[in-house]
C-alpha cells in the first residue's frame, strides 16, 4: 500500500503525465461531460426516490452499485495483470470512496429532501477546491460558490434533520476523496478500467448491507428494472462521463464544476416538477455558475491527465 498524500499532493500527482492539446479544447469537451453527468444524476436521483418505499435506501444503493458494476465489467472487461501494487491501492481507495459516498448519501436523502442533501454534500467538492488551488482567484471562485449553496439551500437548511445532515457532509467528505482518486485512477488505467474495478470494490462493500436490509425485494422484476435504470442514470454514465472530463479539466477545476450540482437540482424541480424558484434560489444559481464559469476560465489551459 502507497502512503497516502495531501488533498493538495493527490491533485497535484496526475499532472506529471498530462498531455499537452490544443488550448481551450480540452477544456470545453470537459465542461460538456461534466454538465451531461450532472444532469444523469439528478434523473437518476429521481428515479431512484420511487425504490424507495420498496427497497429501502441500503437496498436502492446495492441495486444502484452491483448493476453498475456489473455493466462496466461486461462492456470494459479491464485487464487484471501488469498493474503495480500503487495501482491496486488507487483502484481500492477509490471504490471505498465510491461505496462509502453513495451509501452515506442514500442514507442522507432518506432523511432529508434532495436539495439540502446535496447543498451539503457539495461542501466537499468546494473545500477540495479551496485546498488545492493555487491562485488566489481559484479561492474567489470557491467562495463565491460556496455563498450560492448556502444561498440556494437557506430555506431548507434550517429544518434539516440532523442525522441526515451529518450523513451529507460525511458524503461530500467522500465526495472530494472521489474525485482525488477518480482522477489518479484515470491516468493509471486506460480507458474505464480502473473505474470498473472500482465499481466492483463498491459493490462488495454496499451488496452485502443492501441483502441484508431488502432480502429477496431485491429480486423483484420491477425494482430490478428501476435498479437498473438508476445504475445507468446515477452511476455507469455520470461516473464515466466524469473520469472522461477529469482527464480534460485539473481536479480543482472539476471540483468547483461539482458545485453546479444543487442548482441543476433546483433547475430540474422548476422543470420537471413545477417547482417554484425564490429570487434568492435565483440569485444562488447565477452565483454558483458565474463561480463555475469563472474557475474554469482561469483553469490551467491546455492540461490532460
Amino acid at each position: 500500500m502507497t502512503r497516502t498524500k495531501s488533498p493538495v499532493a493527490a491533485v497535484a500527482a496526475p499532472a506529471r503525465i498530462r498531455r499537452t492539446t490544443t488550448p481551450g479544447s480540452g477544456s470545453l469537451g470537459g465542461i460538456a461531460l461534466v454538465l451531461a453527468g450532472t444532469l444523469s444524476v439528478q434523473f437518476g436521483s429521481a428515479v431512484a426516490a420511487l425504490l424507495f418505499p420498496r427497497a429501502g435506501a441500503l437496498g436502492v444503493v446495492a441495486l444502484r452499485v452491483s448493476l453498475a458494476a456489473a455493466l462496466l465489467l461486461a462492456v470494459c472487461r479491464p485487464r487484471l495483470r501488469g498493474h503495480s501494487r500503487g495501482d491496486w491501492a488507487v483502484v481500492g481507495a477509490f471504490g471505498l470512496a465510491l461505496g462509502g459516498m453513495n451509501l452515506l448519501f442514500y442514507q442522507a436523502i432518506d432523511r432529508i429532501p434532495l436539495g439540502p442533501a446535496v447543498t451539503l454534500e457539495v461542501l466537499g467538492p468546494l473545500a477540495l477546491s479551496v485546498v488545492a488551488a493555487r491562485r488566489a482567484t481559484s479561492l474567489l471562485w470557491a467562495a463565491l460558490a460556496l455563498a450560492g449553496v448556502f444561498l440556494l439551500g437557506r430555506d431548507g437548511l434550517d429544518r434539516t434533520d440532523p442525522a441526515g445532515a451529518a450523513f451529507a457532509l460525511g458524503a461530500g467528505v467522500l465526495w472530494a476523496a472521489y474525485i482525488v482518486f477518480n482522477s489518479r485512477a484515470g491516468a493509471r488505467f486506460p480507458r474505464l478500467d480502473g473505474l470498473a474495478l472500482a465499481m466492483t470494490v463498491a459493490a462488495l462493500v454496499s451488496l452485502p448491507l443492501g441483502a441484508v436490509a431488502a432480502g429477496t425485494t431485491l429480486l423483484e422484476p420491477h425494482v430490478l428494472g428501476l435498479g437498473l435504470a438508476v445504475a445507468l442514470l446515477s452511476s455507469g454514465v455520470p461516473y464515466a462521463l466524469e473520469l472522461l472530463a477529469l482527464r480534460r479539466l485539473p481536479a480543482a477545476t472539476f471540483a468547483v464544476l461539482m458545485s453546479l450540482a444543487p442548482a441543476v437540482a433546483a433547475l430540474a424541480g422548476f422543470l420537471i416538477l413545477n417547482q417554484s424558484l425564490s429570487l434568492s434560489q435565483c440569485a444562488a444559481i447565477a452565483l454558483v455558475v458565474a463561480a463555475s464559469a469563472g474557475a474554469v476560465r482561469t483553469g490551467t489551459p491546455g492540461r490532460r491527465d
